[in-house]
Protein backbone atom coordinates (compact mmCIF):
# COMPACT_ATOMS: atom_id res chain seq x y z
CA UNK A 1 0.00 0.00 0.00
CA UNK A 2 1.30 3.27 -0.92
CA UNK A 3 1.48 6.65 0.63
CA UNK A 4 -2.28 7.11 0.90
CA UNK A 5 -3.34 3.50 1.01
CA UNK A 6 -5.97 1.69 3.06
CA UNK A 7 -5.70 1.03 7.74
CA UNK A 8 -1.73 -6.16 14.13
CA UNK A 9 -3.84 -3.61 15.66
CA UNK A 10 -6.63 -2.82 13.21
CA UNK A 11 -9.43 -4.70 14.92
CA UNK A 12 -8.53 -3.13 18.23
CA UNK A 13 -8.17 0.25 16.59
CA UNK A 14 -10.89 2.67 17.60
CA UNK A 15 -10.91 5.48 15.08
CA UNK A 16 -12.17 8.57 16.86
CA UNK A 17 -14.77 9.68 14.34
CA UNK A 18 -17.76 10.79 16.43
CA UNK A 19 -19.27 12.85 13.68
CA UNK A 20 -19.36 9.95 11.23
CA UNK A 21 -19.73 6.88 13.41
CA UNK A 22 -23.22 5.39 12.99
CA UNK A 23 -23.23 3.84 16.45
CA UNK A 24 -20.93 3.60 19.48
CA UNK A 25 -18.31 0.88 19.46
CA UNK A 26 -17.24 -0.90 22.61
CA UNK A 27 -13.82 -2.48 22.69
CA UNK A 28 -13.05 -5.56 24.70
CA UNK A 29 -11.18 -4.54 27.81
CA UNK A 30 -8.39 -7.01 26.99
CA UNK A 31 -7.36 -5.08 23.91
CA UNK A 32 -5.14 -2.04 23.98
CA UNK A 33 -6.34 0.50 21.40
CA UNK A 34 -4.16 1.87 18.66
CA UNK A 35 -5.82 4.97 17.34
CA UNK A 36 -5.91 6.84 14.06
CA UNK A 37 -6.66 10.44 14.89
CA UNK A 38 -8.53 12.84 12.65
CA UNK A 39 -6.63 15.79 14.01
CA UNK A 40 -6.03 18.52 11.47
CA UNK A 41 -2.38 18.47 12.50
CA UNK A 42 -0.03 15.65 11.67
CA UNK A 43 2.12 14.02 14.30
CA UNK A 44 5.51 15.69 14.71
CA UNK A 45 8.31 14.02 12.82
CA UNK A 46 11.86 14.25 14.05
CA UNK A 47 13.87 15.67 11.18
CA UNK A 48 17.01 16.47 13.15
CA UNK A 49 16.72 20.18 13.96
CA UNK A 50 19.57 22.13 12.47
CA UNK A 51 19.91 24.38 15.51
CA UNK A 52 21.45 21.59 17.61
CA UNK A 53 23.59 20.11 14.85
CA UNK A 54 27.37 20.36 14.74
CA UNK A 55 27.65 18.63 11.39
CA UNK A 56 29.32 20.55 8.57
CA UNK A 57 27.20 22.08 5.81
CA UNK A 58 28.08 20.48 2.49
CA UNK A 59 26.99 21.37 -1.02
CA UNK A 60 24.75 18.65 -2.43
CA UNK A 61 26.96 16.65 -4.81
CA UNK A 62 25.92 15.45 -8.25
CA UNK A 63 24.40 17.17 -11.25
CA UNK A 64 21.61 16.72 -13.77
CA UNK A 65 23.67 16.84 -16.95
CA UNK A 66 22.59 18.53 -20.14
CA UNK A 67 18.86 19.09 -20.72
CA UNK A 68 17.16 16.02 -22.22
CA UNK A 69 20.46 14.15 -22.63
CA UNK A 70 21.20 13.97 -18.89
CA UNK A 71 17.76 12.62 -17.92
CA UNK A 72 17.80 10.06 -20.74
CA UNK A 73 21.27 8.84 -19.75
CA UNK A 74 20.13 8.47 -16.13
CA UNK A 75 17.01 6.63 -17.26
CA UNK A 76 19.03 4.17 -19.31
CA UNK A 77 21.35 3.58 -16.34
CA UNK A 78 18.40 3.09 -14.00
CA UNK A 79 16.52 0.57 -16.13
CA UNK A 80 19.12 -1.17 -18.27
CA UNK A 81 22.81 -0.46 -17.70
CA UNK A 82 22.91 -0.59 -13.91
CA UNK A 83 19.51 -1.40 -12.45
CA UNK A 84 17.93 0.35 -9.46
CA UNK A 85 20.23 -0.83 -6.70
CA UNK A 86 23.49 -0.18 -8.51
CA UNK A 87 22.14 3.12 -9.87
CA UNK A 88 21.91 4.53 -6.34
CA UNK A 89 24.82 2.62 -4.81
CA UNK A 90 27.34 3.66 -7.45
CA UNK A 91 26.45 7.34 -7.17
CA UNK A 92 26.51 7.26 -3.38
CA UNK A 93 30.00 5.75 -3.53
CA UNK A 94 31.14 8.20 -6.20
CA UNK A 95 30.05 11.23 -4.19
CA UNK A 96 30.79 9.70 -0.78
CA UNK A 97 27.35 10.86 0.27
CA UNK A 98 23.88 9.44 0.89
CA UNK A 99 22.45 12.73 -0.37
CA UNK A 100 23.02 13.75 -3.99
CA UNK A 101 21.42 15.08 -7.16
CA UNK A 102 20.25 12.92 -10.05
CA UNK A 103 17.42 12.59 -12.58
CA UNK A 104 14.66 10.09 -11.87
CA UNK A 105 12.63 8.29 -14.54
CA UNK A 106 10.60 8.73 -16.59
CA UNK A 107 12.14 12.04 -17.62
CA UNK A 108 11.24 13.78 -20.89
CA UNK A 109 8.90 13.92 -22.61
CA UNK A 110 6.54 12.43 -19.98
CA UNK A 111 8.04 14.35 -17.05
CA UNK A 112 9.22 17.85 -17.87
CA UNK A 113 11.40 18.15 -14.75
CA UNK A 114 13.03 14.90 -13.57
CA UNK A 115 15.56 16.64 -11.27
CA UNK A 116 15.56 15.31 -7.69
CA UNK A 117 17.66 15.35 -4.54
CA UNK A 118 18.14 11.75 -3.43
CA UNK A 119 18.04 10.64 0.23
CA UNK A 120 19.43 7.16 0.97
CA UNK A 121 19.96 7.09 4.73
CA UNK A 122 17.58 6.58 7.62
CA UNK A 123 18.41 9.92 9.25
CA UNK A 124 17.57 12.22 6.35
CA UNK A 125 14.66 10.16 4.97
CA UNK A 126 11.97 11.23 7.53
CA UNK A 127 11.89 14.79 6.17
CA UNK A 128 9.68 13.29 3.45
CA UNK A 129 6.98 12.66 6.06
CA UNK A 130 6.97 16.19 7.46
CA UNK A 131 4.17 17.95 5.59
CA UNK A 132 5.12 21.26 7.18
CA UNK A 133 8.31 21.08 5.13
CA UNK A 134 7.36 19.16 1.97
CA UNK A 135 4.35 19.28 -0.31
CA UNK A 136 2.75 16.03 -1.49
CA UNK A 137 0.55 17.39 -4.27
CA UNK A 138 0.47 15.21 -7.41
CA UNK A 139 3.70 13.35 -6.60
CA UNK A 140 2.35 9.96 -5.55
CA UNK A 141 4.07 8.35 -8.57
CA UNK A 142 7.03 10.72 -8.62
CA UNK A 143 8.00 13.37 -11.14
CA UNK A 144 4.97 12.65 -13.34
CA UNK A 145 1.27 12.12 -12.64
CA UNK A 146 -0.85 9.60 -14.57
CA UNK A 147 -3.85 10.97 -16.44
CA UNK A 148 -6.98 11.44 -14.35
CA UNK A 149 -8.78 9.69 -17.22
CA UNK A 150 -7.58 6.52 -15.47
CA UNK A 151 -9.38 7.49 -12.24
CA UNK A 152 -12.75 8.76 -13.43
CA UNK A 153 -11.51 12.30 -13.97
CA UNK A 154 -10.64 12.81 -10.30
CA UNK A 155 -7.42 13.54 -8.47
CA UNK A 156 -7.55 10.61 -6.07
CA UNK A 157 -6.67 10.94 -2.35
CA UNK A 158 -3.13 9.63 -2.94
CA UNK A 159 -2.39 12.69 -5.10
CA UNK A 160 -3.75 15.29 -2.67
CA UNK A 161 -1.65 17.32 -0.24
CA UNK A 162 -3.03 17.51 3.32
CA UNK A 163 -3.41 21.28 2.85
CA UNK A 164 -6.18 20.65 0.30
CA UNK A 165 -9.66 20.55 1.91
CA UNK A 166 -10.71 17.44 0.00
CA UNK A 167 -7.84 15.48 1.56
CA UNK A 168 -9.40 15.49 5.04
CA UNK A 169 -12.82 14.51 3.68
CA UNK A 170 -11.49 11.58 1.69
CA UNK A 171 -9.14 10.31 4.37
CA UNK A 172 -11.94 10.43 6.96
CA UNK A 173 -14.00 8.39 4.50
CA UNK A 174 -11.19 5.82 4.26
CA UNK A 175 -11.08 5.59 8.04
CA UNK A 176 -14.82 5.00 8.05
CA UNK A 177 -14.51 2.26 5.42
CA UNK A 178 -11.92 0.49 7.52
CA UNK A 179 -13.84 0.86 10.74
CA UNK A 180 -17.29 -0.13 9.62
CA UNK A 181 -16.34 -3.65 8.43
CA UNK A 182 -13.64 -4.49 10.96
CA UNK A 183 -15.52 -7.45 12.45
CA UNK A 184 -15.45 -9.23 9.08
CA UNK A 185 -11.66 -9.25 8.65
CA UNK A 186 -10.70 -12.39 10.60
CA UNK A 187 -13.54 -14.67 9.47
CA UNK A 188 -13.28 -13.68 5.80
CA UNK A 189 -9.50 -13.99 5.84
CA UNK A 190 -9.67 -17.43 7.43
CA UNK A 191 -12.31 -18.65 4.98
CA UNK A 192 -10.57 -17.31 1.89
CA UNK A 193 -7.06 -18.42 2.73
CA UNK A 194 -8.16 -21.84 4.00
CA UNK A 195 -9.56 -22.47 0.52
CA UNK A 196 -6.40 -21.13 -1.09
CA UNK A 197 -4.04 -23.32 0.96
CA UNK A 198 -6.18 -26.40 0.32
CA UNK A 199 -5.99 -25.73 -3.41
CA UNK A 200 -2.22 -25.19 -3.26
CA UNK A 201 -1.80 -28.50 -1.44
CA UNK A 202 -3.79 -30.34 -4.08
CA UNK A 203 -1.69 -28.89 -6.89
CA UNK A 204 1.57 -29.76 -5.11
CA UNK A 205 0.30 -33.31 -4.58
CA UNK A 206 -0.45 -33.71 -8.29
CA UNK A 207 2.30 -31.64 -9.91
CA UNK A 208 5.05 -31.40 -7.29
CA UNK A 209 4.99 -27.61 -7.08
CA UNK A 210 2.66 -24.64 -7.47
CA UNK A 211 3.03 -20.95 -8.25
CA UNK A 212 1.80 -18.77 -5.43
CA UNK A 213 1.29 -15.41 -7.13
CA UNK A 214 -1.80 -16.12 -9.26
CA UNK A 215 -3.81 -17.98 -6.60
CA UNK A 216 -2.52 -15.48 -4.05
CA UNK A 217 -3.83 -12.58 -6.14
CA UNK A 218 -7.20 -14.29 -6.58
CA UNK A 219 -7.47 -14.90 -2.83
CA UNK A 220 -6.47 -11.32 -2.01
CA UNK A 221 -9.11 -9.72 -4.24
CA UNK A 222 -11.80 -12.14 -3.12
CA UNK A 223 -10.96 -11.45 0.53
CA UNK A 224 -11.06 -7.68 0.07
CA UNK A 225 -14.43 -7.82 -1.68
CA UNK A 226 -15.99 -9.99 0.99
CA UNK A 227 -14.32 -8.17 3.87
CA UNK A 228 -15.21 -4.62 2.81
CA UNK A 229 -18.48 -5.10 0.93
CA UNK A 230 -19.78 -8.57 1.72
CA UNK A 231 -19.72 -9.45 -1.98
CA UNK A 232 -17.20 -11.80 -3.61
CA UNK A 233 -16.17 -10.20 -6.92
CA UNK A 234 -16.05 -13.67 -8.48
CA UNK A 235 -19.82 -13.91 -8.01
CA UNK A 236 -20.42 -10.73 -10.05
CA UNK A 237 -19.77 -9.65 -13.63
CA UNK A 238 -16.10 -9.24 -12.69
CA UNK A 239 -15.84 -13.01 -12.32
CA UNK A 240 -12.32 -14.30 -11.87
CA UNK A 241 -10.88 -11.51 -14.01
CA UNK A 242 -10.44 -9.05 -11.13
CA UNK A 243 -6.68 -9.42 -10.63
CA UNK A 244 -5.94 -9.22 -14.37
CA UNK A 245 -8.20 -6.18 -14.80
CA UNK A 246 -6.43 -4.45 -11.93
CA UNK A 247 -3.00 -5.40 -13.24
CA UNK A 248 -3.70 -3.81 -16.62
CA UNK A 249 -5.12 -0.67 -15.04
CA UNK A 250 -2.17 -0.29 -12.65
CA UNK A 251 0.27 -0.92 -15.50
CA UNK A 252 -1.21 1.96 -17.49
CA UNK A 253 -0.47 4.23 -14.55
CA UNK A 254 3.00 2.97 -13.63
CA UNK A 255 4.38 1.96 -17.04
CA UNK A 256 6.68 5.01 -17.29
CA UNK A 257 8.57 3.88 -14.17
CA UNK A 258 8.54 0.11 -14.77
CA UNK A 259 10.61 -2.26 -16.84
CA UNK A 260 9.28 -5.50 -18.26
CA UNK A 261 12.74 -6.94 -18.82
CA UNK A 262 12.61 -6.21 -22.53
CA UNK A 263 15.44 -4.55 -24.47
CA UNK A 264 15.65 -0.76 -24.20
CA UNK A 265 15.01 -0.42 -27.93
CA UNK A 266 11.56 -1.91 -27.33
CA UNK A 267 10.59 -0.45 -23.96
CA UNK A 268 11.85 3.10 -24.41
CA UNK A 269 9.49 4.14 -27.22
CA UNK A 270 6.58 2.06 -25.95
CA UNK A 271 6.32 2.93 -22.25
CA UNK A 272 9.06 5.36 -21.17
CA UNK A 273 8.53 8.16 -23.68
CA UNK A 274 4.79 7.86 -24.40
CA UNK A 275 1.81 7.59 -22.08
CA UNK A 276 -0.39 4.60 -22.78
CA UNK A 277 -3.83 5.93 -23.82
CA UNK A 278 -6.49 5.51 -21.14
CA UNK A 279 -9.25 4.63 -23.61
CA UNK A 280 -7.63 1.23 -24.19
CA UNK A 281 -8.70 0.07 -20.74
CA UNK A 282 -11.89 2.07 -20.36
CA UNK A 283 -14.13 -1.03 -20.50
CA UNK A 284 -11.95 -2.90 -17.99
CA UNK A 285 -12.07 0.01 -15.57
CA UNK A 286 -15.84 0.34 -16.00
CA UNK A 287 -16.27 -3.32 -15.05
CA UNK A 288 -14.37 -2.72 -11.82
CA UNK A 289 -16.23 0.53 -11.15
CA UNK A 290 -19.61 -1.15 -11.59
CA UNK A 291 -18.65 -3.79 -9.03
CA UNK A 292 -17.77 -1.20 -6.40
CA UNK A 293 -20.73 1.01 -7.25
CA UNK A 294 -23.21 -1.85 -6.79
CA UNK A 295 -21.48 -3.48 -3.79
CA UNK A 296 -20.60 -0.41 -1.71
CA UNK A 297 -24.03 1.20 -1.51
CA UNK A 298 -24.03 1.78 2.26
CA UNK A 299 -20.54 3.25 2.14
CA UNK A 300 -21.51 5.57 -0.69
CA UNK A 301 -24.54 6.69 1.32
CA UNK A 302 -22.17 7.60 4.13
CA UNK A 303 -19.88 9.42 1.69
CA UNK A 304 -22.76 11.68 0.69
CA UNK A 305 -23.38 12.49 4.36
CA UNK A 306 -19.73 13.57 4.54
CA UNK A 307 -20.20 15.95 1.63
CA UNK A 308 -18.65 13.76 -1.08
CA UNK A 309 -20.35 12.81 -4.33
CA UNK A 310 -21.10 9.11 -4.76
CA UNK A 311 -19.09 9.08 -7.98
CA UNK A 312 -15.93 10.59 -6.49
CA UNK A 313 -16.22 8.36 -3.42
CA UNK A 314 -16.59 5.27 -5.59
CA UNK A 315 -13.52 6.09 -7.67
CA UNK A 316 -11.56 6.61 -4.44
CA UNK A 317 -12.78 3.29 -3.01
CA UNK A 318 -11.74 1.56 -6.22
CA UNK A 319 -8.28 3.13 -6.08
CA UNK A 320 -7.82 2.41 -2.39
CA UNK A 321 -8.88 -1.22 -2.68
CA UNK A 322 -7.39 -2.09 -6.07
CA UNK A 323 -4.25 0.02 -6.34
CA UNK A 324 -3.26 0.52 -2.72
CA UNK A 325 -4.51 -2.53 -0.84
CA UNK A 326 -4.67 -5.25 -3.46
CA UNK A 327 -1.53 -3.85 -5.09
CA UNK A 328 0.19 -3.99 -1.72
CA UNK A 329 -0.91 -7.57 -1.01
CA UNK A 330 0.29 -8.55 -4.47
CA UNK A 331 3.77 -7.39 -3.45
CA UNK A 332 4.14 -7.99 0.27
CA UNK A 333 2.55 -11.43 0.67
CA UNK A 334 5.09 -12.95 -1.78
CA UNK A 335 7.80 -10.92 -0.04
CA UNK A 336 6.86 -12.38 3.34
CA UNK A 337 6.93 -15.87 1.84
CA UNK A 338 10.31 -15.17 0.28
CA UNK A 339 12.06 -14.09 3.45
CA UNK A 340 10.41 -16.47 5.88
CA UNK A 341 10.66 -19.33 3.41
CA UNK A 342 14.37 -18.76 2.83
CA UNK A 343 15.05 -18.42 6.55
CA UNK A 344 14.76 -22.19 6.95
CA UNK A 345 13.30 -24.89 9.16
CA UNK A 346 14.60 -23.49 12.45
CA UNK A 347 12.58 -20.28 12.10
CA UNK A 348 9.60 -22.19 10.71
CA UNK A 349 9.59 -24.43 13.80
CA UNK A 350 9.89 -21.46 16.16
CA UNK A 351 6.99 -19.67 14.44
CA UNK A 352 4.83 -22.79 14.43
CA UNK A 353 5.50 -23.40 18.11
CA UNK A 354 4.72 -19.82 19.10
CA UNK A 355 1.60 -19.53 16.95
CA UNK A 356 0.09 -22.88 17.92
CA UNK A 357 0.89 -22.44 21.61
CA UNK A 358 -0.78 -19.04 21.74
CA UNK A 359 -3.81 -20.20 19.77
CA UNK A 360 -4.20 -23.22 22.07
CA UNK A 361 -4.14 -20.98 25.14
CA UNK A 362 -6.80 -18.80 23.49
CA UNK A 363 -9.23 -21.61 22.83
CA UNK A 364 -7.96 -22.30 19.32
CA UNK A 365 -9.37 -19.03 17.99
CA UNK A 366 -7.48 -16.43 15.99
CA UNK A 367 -8.16 -13.10 17.69
CA UNK A 368 -6.47 -9.74 17.86
CA UNK A 369 -5.57 -10.44 21.47
CA UNK A 370 -3.94 -13.74 20.45
CA UNK A 371 -1.85 -12.12 17.72
CA UNK A 372 -0.52 -9.56 20.17
CA UNK A 373 0.94 -12.46 22.20
CA UNK A 374 3.19 -13.60 19.31
CA UNK A 375 6.33 -11.42 19.46
CA UNK A 376 8.41 -13.52 17.04
CA UNK A 377 5.63 -13.62 14.46
CA UNK A 378 5.15 -9.86 14.70
CA UNK A 379 8.88 -9.22 14.41
CA UNK A 380 9.21 -11.57 11.41
CA UNK A 381 6.55 -9.54 9.59
CA UNK A 382 8.06 -6.17 10.54
CA UNK A 383 11.43 -7.39 9.31
CA UNK A 384 10.01 -8.34 5.91
CA UNK A 385 8.58 -4.83 5.58
CA UNK A 386 11.90 -3.32 6.67
CA UNK A 387 14.15 -5.20 4.32
CA UNK A 388 11.85 -4.94 1.29
CA UNK A 389 9.25 -2.17 1.71
CA UNK A 390 6.35 -2.65 -0.73
CA UNK A 391 6.55 0.96 -1.91
CA UNK A 392 10.26 1.70 -2.34
CA UNK A 393 10.05 5.36 -3.39
CA UNK A 394 8.82 8.52 -1.68
CA UNK A 395 8.71 12.07 -2.98
CA UNK A 396 8.16 15.53 -1.52
CA UNK A 397 8.60 19.06 -2.85
CA UNK A 398 10.30 21.53 -0.49
CA UNK A 399 7.79 24.11 0.74
CA UNK A 400 10.58 26.47 1.76
CA UNK A 401 14.35 26.57 1.99
CA UNK A 402 15.41 23.64 4.18
CA UNK A 403 18.50 22.11 5.75
CA UNK A 404 18.48 18.30 5.70
CA UNK A 405 20.81 16.20 7.84
CA UNK A 406 22.38 12.87 6.96
CA UNK A 407 24.65 11.05 9.41
CA UNK A 408 27.66 12.96 8.10
CA UNK A 409 26.61 16.41 6.94
CA UNK A 410 23.93 19.04 6.50
CA UNK A 411 22.59 19.97 3.05
CA UNK A 412 20.75 23.07 1.94
CA UNK A 413 17.64 22.49 -0.17
CA UNK A 414 15.89 25.35 -1.96
CA UNK A 415 12.16 25.94 -2.00
CA UNK A 416 10.49 24.06 -4.85
CA UNK A 417 13.17 21.41 -5.24
CA UNK A 418 11.97 17.82 -5.45
CA UNK A 419 13.25 15.49 -2.75
CA UNK A 420 13.27 11.76 -3.41
CA UNK A 421 13.89 8.90 -1.00
CA UNK A 422 14.75 5.34 -1.96
CA UNK A 423 13.41 3.48 1.03
CA UNK A 424 15.21 0.11 0.70
CA UNK A 425 18.49 1.93 1.39
CA UNK A 426 17.09 4.03 4.23
CA UNK A 427 15.63 1.01 6.04
CA UNK A 428 18.85 -0.95 5.54
CA UNK A 429 21.00 1.86 6.90
CA UNK A 430 24.01 0.12 8.55
CA UNK A 431 24.39 3.05 10.95
CA UNK A 432 20.95 2.22 12.36
CA UNK A 433 20.57 -1.54 11.88
CA UNK A 434 23.14 -4.23 12.60
CA UNK A 435 23.41 -6.83 9.83
CA UNK A 436 21.25 -4.39 7.88
CA UNK A 437 21.25 -6.41 4.65
CA UNK A 438 20.18 -9.63 6.38
CA UNK A 439 16.70 -10.83 7.21
CA UNK A 440 16.79 -11.19 11.01
CA UNK A 441 13.38 -12.51 12.03
CA UNK A 442 13.67 -11.61 15.73
CA UNK A 443 15.15 -8.16 15.15
CA UNK A 444 12.16 -6.38 16.71
CA UNK A 445 11.64 -8.67 19.72
CA UNK A 446 12.09 -7.14 23.18
CA UNK A 447 14.50 -4.21 23.14
CA UNK A 448 14.47 -4.43 19.36
CA UNK A 449 11.04 -2.78 19.36
CA UNK A 450 12.85 0.53 19.81
CA UNK A 451 14.05 0.21 16.21
CA UNK A 452 10.50 0.30 14.82
CA UNK A 453 10.71 4.08 14.55
CA UNK A 454 13.12 3.44 11.65
CA UNK A 455 10.67 1.26 9.68
CA UNK A 456 9.02 3.51 7.09
CA UNK A 457 6.95 1.31 4.74
CA UNK A 458 3.70 3.18 5.54
CA UNK A 459 5.00 6.60 4.50
CA UNK A 460 5.79 7.33 8.11
CA UNK A 461 7.54 5.75 11.09
CA UNK A 462 5.99 2.50 12.32
CA UNK A 463 5.60 4.17 15.72
CA UNK A 464 3.39 6.96 14.30
CA UNK A 465 -0.30 6.88 13.37
CA UNK A 466 -2.14 8.10 10.27
CA UNK A 467 -4.21 11.28 10.58
CA UNK A 468 -6.11 13.46 8.14
CA UNK A 469 -3.24 15.94 8.51
CA UNK A 470 -0.48 13.65 7.26
CA UNK A 471 0.19 11.32 4.34
CA UNK A 472 0.82 8.17 6.34
CA UNK A 473 -1.05 5.17 4.96
CA UNK A 474 -4.62 5.23 6.26
CA UNK A 475 -4.56 1.45 6.26
CA UNK A 476 -1.26 1.08 8.12
CA UNK A 477 -2.71 -1.07 10.92
CA UNK A 478 -4.92 -3.04 8.53
CA UNK A 479 -1.97 -3.95 6.32
CA UNK A 480 0.12 -5.08 9.26
CA UNK A 481 -2.82 -7.02 10.70
CA UNK A 482 -3.58 -9.04 7.55
CA UNK A 483 0.15 -9.69 7.06
CA UNK A 484 0.26 -11.22 10.54
CA UNK A 485 -2.88 -13.19 9.78
CA UNK A 486 -1.17 -14.58 6.69
CA UNK A 487 1.79 -15.88 8.70
CA UNK A 488 -0.52 -17.29 11.39
CA UNK A 489 -2.70 -19.09 8.82
CA UNK A 490 0.45 -20.52 7.24
CA UNK A 491 2.09 -21.90 10.37
CA UNK A 492 -1.02 -23.09 12.14
CA UNK A 493 -1.29 -25.52 9.20
CA UNK A 494 2.29 -26.31 8.23
CA UNK A 495 5.54 -27.15 10.00
CA UNK A 496 7.62 -25.78 7.12
CA UNK A 497 7.51 -24.48 3.58
CA UNK A 498 9.99 -24.83 0.71
CA UNK A 499 10.03 -22.23 -2.04
CA UNK A 500 11.75 -21.11 -5.21
CA UNK A 501 12.06 -17.37 -5.91
CA UNK A 502 12.27 -15.44 -9.17
CA UNK A 503 11.93 -11.75 -9.91
CA UNK A 504 8.89 -10.11 -11.47
CA UNK A 505 7.93 -6.61 -12.62
CA UNK A 506 6.37 -5.97 -9.21
CA UNK A 507 8.11 -7.81 -6.39
CA UNK A 508 8.91 -11.53 -6.35
CA UNK A 509 7.52 -14.58 -8.11
CA UNK A 510 7.14 -17.47 -5.66
CA UNK A 511 6.89 -21.17 -6.45
CA UNK A 512 6.02 -23.44 -3.52
CA UNK A 513 7.65 -26.87 -3.78
CA UNK A 514 6.64 -28.26 -0.38
CA UNK A 515 4.11 -27.63 2.37
CA UNK A 516 4.79 -29.92 5.31
CA UNK A 517 1.58 -30.52 7.23
CA UNK A 518 1.54 -29.79 10.96
CA UNK A 519 2.83 -32.70 13.07
CA UNK A 520 2.51 -31.19 16.55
Amino acid sequence: MASSSLPSAFLQSQFHLPQISPKPYSRRSSLTPITASISEKSSPINTSPVESSKLPIRKIPGDYGLPVIGPINDRLDYFYKQGKEEFFKSRSQKYQSTVFRVNMPPGPPIASNPNVIVLLDGKSFPVLFDVSKVEKKDIFTGTYMPSTDLTGGYRILSYLDPSEPKHAQLKQFMFYLLKTRRDHVIPEFNSTYTSMFESLEQTIASKGKVGFNDPGDAAAFSFLGKCYFGVDPAATNVGTDGPSLIAKWVFFQLAPILTLGLPAVVEEPLIHTTRLPAFLIKKDYKKLYDYFSSSAGDLLDEAEKMGLSRDEACHNILFAVCFNTFGGMKIFFPSILKYIGRAGVKLHTQLAQEIRSVLKSNGGEVTMAALEQMPLMKSAVYEAFRIEPPVPTQYGRAKRDLVIESHDAQFEVKEGEMIFGYQPFATKDPKIFERADEYVADRFVGEGEKLLKNVFWSNGPETENPTVGNKQCAGKDFVMFISRLFVVELFRRYDSIDIEVASSALGSSITITSLKRATF
